[in-house]
């Protein structure tokens, strides 16, 4: 079985649950997910997730202070934030403005009961 990619099959399955106008950090994700200390391996997630040809909102997951640190993965230098605004989120100099207000964080939005 490979591990890699169920946790990638995983963190899609977060990742398609941010609602339209909210974003969440790689860490959020991986903690929700159990492996606290695989941001990383979240952010290698969100990377492979543009050549899987299932709609990813990956445009919605950035760094924990709101930075934009996936926008290279994107086809142009500024489709990440250009998705962003689209959404409502302002971005200025590739970070999130009032980004708590927008922050979704899985581990309190999707409590399991």
């Amino acid at each position: 079985m490979d591990h890699k990619k169920d946790f990638f099959q995983d963190v899609f399955e977060v990742v398609q649950l941010i609602p339209e106008g909210r974003v969440t950090s790689y860490g959020a994700i991986a903690k929700f997910l159990g492996a606290t200390r695989s941001s990383r391996l979240v952010g290698w997630a969100m990377n492979a997730s543009h050549k899987n040809g299932i709609l990813i909102p990956a445009h919605r997951v950035v760094n924990r202070n709101g930075m934009l640190t996936g926008k290279m993965h994107f086809p142009t230098p500024t489709a990440m934030q250009e998705r962003l605004e689209e959404e409502g989120v302002s971005v200025v100099e590739d970070k999130i403005q009032n980004f708590q207000q927008h922050f979704w964080d899985p581990s309190i939005e999707l409590k399991l009961d």
